[in-house]
C-alpha cells in the first residue's frame, strides 16, 4: 500500500492562530471567525461557514445574557 499523504506546509496541523498566514494579514476578522476560533479552541477559523448571521447570533446572545445577568443583580440585591 502506497500512500501520497504529504503535508508539505509544516503550519498545516498546527493552530490556525500561530500560523504566519493569519497572523500576517492586517486585517479585522469577522464575528464569525472569531466565533469558529473559540468554539475551536483556535484550530479553525472557518468552523461556522461565511454567512454573518451566526457570528451576530452568538454575539447578540452573549449579549443578551450579559444584560440579563445585570438586570438579575440589581433586581434582586434589593429584595435581601
Amino acid at each position: 500500500m502506497k500512500t501520497d499523504f504529504d503535508f508539505p506546509n509544516k503550519y498545516l496541523i498546527g493552530p490556525v492562530v500561530f500560523r504566519p498566514d493569519f497572523n500576517a494579514q492586517s486585517e479585522v476578522i469577522s464575528a464569525n471567525q472569531a466565533w469558529s476560533l473559540f468554539f475551536s479552541a483556535g484550530k479553525e477559523d472557518k468552523l461556522l461557514g461565511f454567512n454573518a448571521e451566526a457570528g451576530r447570533f452568538f454575539t447578540n446572545l452573549l449579549l443578551a445574557v450579559g444584560v440579563a445577568g445585570v438586570l438579575w443583580a440589581v433586581l434582586f440585591s434589593n429584595l435581601a
